[in-house]
């Protein structure tokens, strides 16, 4: 049940990225929800029986599912980082390249060497007391804690360096899928060695943990990526409604303007370019500047204008409102983090 529940989530979440996302060049989150999502989806019993005999019911869609959670993981986590300047060197390592091939090759290595038998939905559970078992998930394991430890660094940093109580709503979540998902690693590390070694006591006490941190896990962390897509989504679609007001303002402005001082955006070759909001109300406020400062024409504004255009400007800079507080911060940081460099 908490598999299917969790693969559903999963692929809602591919969903919700690819909505939110779909302009974004960097697409290292929808990679991470859409292979996170294939490996949730072969946990779930009847799917993975299904595949399983497909493959030949020697149990090699746990390899599939658990590399495809290791490669998702692996994008997640450089996904969080390139979201953020902050990246020390331990975190760089930990979601390297290089540490994902030396555990993938590690997990497949100790995969060959156990006894799979017949297809198991129980795969530790059955074959967990075979040491090439424990060895081949305590290596899985090992890596994705060690990434998921990394983007709780990542988040937590972020978290705190958030003002705006909108954006640190979804670092938070994912700074407590992180601490959940570091807890979960641990919780079946101690079960692989206490089956291991034959210590079922304390394997059955500990195992009664993992459930509800499978699930507290993927639900942070899920809420949390979908929620910074819809910050941003948000932000953007706000940023867009009040740079085209902003160009509507000016534009009887500009229009004077230009028929002192004709500028580029009257010429047939930048006619495309001004489609965009931004670039249009960039060539608007330029033209506009140029007639002021031209001696060769007259053209004076009044206050109420001036001042108008200095908030278009600000707007641009993303210095209006919480922007300006935002861009003072983000320098401070910057030269906080060489100082420590």
């Amino acid at each position: 049940m908490i598999q299917t529940l969790v693969a559903v989530l999963m692929w809602v979440l591919v969903v919700s990225l690819l909505i939110l996302r779909r302009r974004r060049t960097d697409r290292s989150l929808t990679y991470a929800a859409l292979t996170i999502s294939v490996a949730m989806t072969l946990n779930v019993d009847p799917i993975y029986s299904t595949v399983d005999a497909a493959l030949g019911a020697t149990n090699i869609a746990t390899l599939l599912a658990d590399g495809a959670l290791m490669i998702g993981l692996f994008f997640l986590g450089r996904g969080i980082m390139k979201a953020g300047e902050y990246r020390p060197r331990l975190v760089r390592t930990a979601l390297g390249l290089p540490a994902l091939l030396i555990s993938l090759v590690g997990v497949g290595s100790a995969f060959l060497l156990i006894d799979r038998g017949a297809t198991t939905t129980t795969f530790m559970s059955d074959l967990g007391a075979q040491p090439a078992a424990a060895t081949y998930s305590m290596i899985g394991f090992t890596y994705c804690g060690i990434v998921v430890a990394a983007m709780m660094i990542l988040a937590g940093r972020q978290y705190r360096l958030r003002n705006d109580g909108a954006q640190r709503i979804p670092a938070g979540l994912l700074l407590l899928g992180s601490i959940f998902g570091v807890a979960l690693c641990l919780v079946v590390l101690i079960m692989d060695v206490a089956h291991v070694v034959g210590n079922l006591d304390l394997m059955d006490a500990v195992a009664a943990a993992y459930g509800p941190l499978y699930l507290l896990t993927f639900v942070f962390l899920c809420t949390g990526l979908a929620g910074q897509s819809a910050v941003r989504y948000v932000r953007d679609r706000s940023r867009g409604v009040r740079t085209g007001a902003l160009v509507n303002e000016l534009e009887p402005i500009w229009r004077r303007a230009t028929l002192v001082r004709p500028g580029l955006s009257q010429t047939h070759s930048s006619a495309a370019n001004m489609e965009d909001p931004e670039t249009r109300l960039h060539r608007v406020i330029v033209e506009i500047r140029d007639a002021m400062i031209d001696p060769r024409v007259s053209f004076e504004v009044s206050s109420h204008e001036r001042a108008l255009l200095g908030r278009a400007e600000d707007h641009l800079l993303g210095l209006d409102g919480r922007g300006a507080q935002a861009a003072d911060d983000t320098s401070t940081r910057r030269g906080s983090e060489r100082g420590h460099v």
